[in-house]
């Protein structure tokens, strides 16, 4: 006769000796050098989308009062190939397409005629430092209003005079802490913070905090994710 097995306990154990080898499994699997990249990937995007159905559009990245100012000379200039990519200011204008009732030119001076927001807010940059800066410029999601952007689009990406690229969700976008930024600490940009137009976003990670903006875009899908997530960097990039 062969000994009687409890087939509930036999269950209850294996589903409980397969969740301690799960770790083992992942680990096992991170080791064999085919499957690291799609399942780096696959962690990468999942987060993505978690972060992404986390985000409140109601809830407001912290601000902090003057005295907490970072000096402006000690704001790290940061970009990924040149301080200043010679922009004309004369000749500037931010081009818009996409999914919108009035594409075309947009100048500066008709930015700045949209209500400005002025904010002390943190800048964290993936490189480990963080700044707290005083940022002023028009609201992004006022603009989207005055360009007529299509309420359904997903996204607004943003192409920049040194060849930089970067996208928005359209949630973080229309965020009221999301601007298209011209001044810091009270005066115009300087050509190395990314005169004469730059995005302030304090909800997300610097890179996504384009300078030296020339053309803006809205859709319904995402073409290019941004520079630094085509190197396989995270595309929401909260905080």
């Amino acid at each position: 006769m062969y000994p009687r097995t409890d087939n509930r306990k036999f269950k209850t154990i294996s589903r409980r000796e397969l969740l301690k080898l799960t770790p083992v499994i992942a680990l096992g699997a991170f080791a064999i050098p085919q499957l690291q990249k799609p399942l780096l990937k696959g962690g990468l995007a999942f987060s993505d989308w978690a972060s992404a159905r986390l985000f409140r559009s109601g809830h407001l990245a912290p601000t902090f009062t003057d005295s907490e100012l970072t000096p402006l000379d000690k704001f790290p200039i940061n970009d990924y190939d040149v301080d200043d990519p010679q922009v004309d200011f004369d000749k500037w204008t931010l081009t818009v397409t996409g999914a919108v009732q009035k594409p075309g030119d947009y100048t500066l001076a008709q930015i700045q005629a949209l209500p400005k927001c002025t904010q002390n807010t943190r800048h964290v940059c993936i490189e480990g430092w963080d700044v707290i800066g005083r940022f002023g410029g028009a609201r992004l999601g006022d603009f989207l209003k005055m360009i007529g952007a299509d309420p359904a689009a997903r996204f607004v990406t943003v192409e920049c005079a040194d060849d930089y690229y970067e996208s928005l969700d359209m949630a973080t976008a229309v965020h009221p802490q999301s601007l298209l930024c011209y001044e810091m600490y009270g005066q115009s940009l300087t050509r190395e913070h990314g005169a004469p137009l730059r995005l302030s976003v304090p909800t997300k990670i610097g890179y996504k905090q384009a300078k030296y903006l020339t053309d803006l875009k809205v859709s319904h899908v995402l073409e290019k994710a941004g520079y630094w997530e085509d190197q396989g960097y995270s595309e929401f990039s909260g905080l």
